[in-house]
């Protein structure tokens, strides 16, 4: 991770590290090797949401311990007191709303300090009993999502969902959502080395390899599978 962060950071691009559950340990670690945010999944409540903020936040907004020597040159040319200072108001908390008691706490969890909601439509429609088959999501699904980006704009936070496609992911910025994935690269480079493939080999496995190529290109789940 440190070098993963010192890599994209190098490149003028801010680092956001998904943390694998809410534990303070995992976010100060994160933190500390100099990310620019962080995704939390697996949110439930606003006590959630206030147990992430103490962990992420130096007092008195949070406990987050301060003496990381690795963070300030994530961040250009900056002091360690200047990194002190700013941390607070520029670091991301970014939490996954993926839970059917989340869905269910949106508005409590919105008007916490957290900076953005982020919708994992699977497992989402998974927990509230309409999970995506085949690629088609229920009404119900699309209805809990507007409730969540409703709840958003109300708040004044910013709103983000995972997508698997660039069509799914301009339908979504077009309803106003600001963090918004295109793809995973397991999706797209087996599609795009398929698709090369029967180009390449022209007619001789024509039919089998359109098959082949459809069954890559059709995204059903998280990762195309």
């Amino acid at each position: 991770m440190h070098e993963a962060v010192a890599a994209i950071a190098g490149c003028g691009v801010s680092p956001i590290v998904r943390i694998p559950a809410n534990e303070g340990w995992m976010v100060k670690r994160a933190l500390d090797s100099g990310a620019h945010g962080i995704i939390v999944p697996l949110i439930y409540t606003a006590d959630d949401t206030i147990k992430l903020l103490k962990s992420a936040k130096f007092p008195p907004q949070g406990q987050r311990g301060f003496g990381s020597p690795f963070p300030m040159e994530k961040f250009g040319i900056q002091t360690t007191t200047e990194y002190l200072y700013q941390a607070n108001d520029a670091l991301l908390t970014i939490v996954q709303i993926e839970t059917k008691e989340a869905l269910q706490n949106i508005d409590a969890i919105a008007q916490t300090a957290v900076d953005c909601l982020f919708i994992g439509p699977f497992d989402l429609g998974n927990n509230i009993g309409h999970p995506i088959i085949d690629g088609k999501m229920d009404d119900e699904l699309h209805e809990a999502i507007a409730t969540i980006q409703r709840s958003a704009k109300e708040h004044n936070k910013s709103t983000g969902i995972y997508c698997t496609s660039g069509d799914q992911a301009r339908h979504y910025a077009d309803q106003g959502f600001h963090m918004i994935s295109v793809a995973a690269d397991m999706i797209a480079l087996p599609t795009f080395l398929t698709s090369a493939l029967t180009s390449a080999k022209g007619s001789y496995v024509h039919s089998a390899l359109n098959v082949a190529k459809g069954a890559a290109a059709k995204m059903t789940g998280p990762y195309g599978r």
